[in-house]
């Protein structure tokens, strides 16, 4: 079987360097084959986003070019509806049928998990790997609870030998660092540097993004 193909969603609004090491870490760790970075068209769990979808997706673009391994999807911004993670998996599921899927997400994601749409069906079509703080417990509900002790696994082999089905979690130091402070940082005329890739960063400045009015 083919080595798995880890997804990363997200608004990437803009796209960090906290979101670009936390895929790189699970890449090589899970020797996957690729991560693919999905751009959300409109998040269904959050706000919407504060730059237009093409901008997010050229700097989505921007960020995997410098990075071996990253690569970027564009099908949820191509369906001009609310993302909804299953619709996604569903597709690639299908597109790639003898290949292992790894949807990646953060601890807060899969607490919530059982207020996504569909969300018993995830696990149908990929497995959930969940990344998280070094020697931290999570508090489940009792949904979530009773779908971690029926799919969890601590076999990261497991994610490799089967096509879909498992939870697994990752301890992940994660940086400090969020969209959110990175576009109040632009806005208040800081230097967002370092916080993201160089190109990012240029292509922020050159379109004028975050500076002003929500486009």
């Amino acid at each position: 079987m083919s080595k798995p193909i880890g997804l990363l969603g997200g608004t990437f609004d803009p796209i960090h360097i906290g979101h670009l090491r936390s895929a790189i870490s699970t890449l090589e760790r899970l020797d996957l084959r690729e991560v693919r970075l999905l751009p959300n068209y409109i998040p269904p769990h959050r706000s919407s986003p504060d730059s237009a979808p093409e901008h997010r997706l050229a700097m989505a673009r921007l960020a995997a070019a410098q990075t071996p391994g990253l690569t970027v999807d564009d099908r949820e911004l191509k369906r001009n509806r609310p993302s909804y993670t299953i619709d996604t998996l569903t597709e690639l599921r299908r597109e790639l049928p003898q290949i292992p899927l790894c949807f990646l997400m953060g601890m807060d994601s899969l607490c919530s998990l059982n207020r996504w749409h569909r969300w018993r069906e995830l696990l149908d079509h990929a497995h959930l790997v969940v990344s998280h703080r070094p020697g931290w417990e999570p508090d489940f509900n009792d949904d979530v609870a009773e779908l971690y002790r029926t799919h969890g696994t601590r076999d990261a082999e497991q994610l490799h030998r089967a096509l879909a089905g498992s939870i697994y979690l990752l301890d992940t130091p994660r940086l400090e660092i969020s969209s959110t402070r990175i576009r109040d940082c632009i806005r208040a005329g800081n230097n967002p540097q370092y916080l993201l890739p160089d190109p990012v960063a240029v292509y922020i400045r050159d379109k004028g993004l975050y500076s002003g009015p929500v486009l």
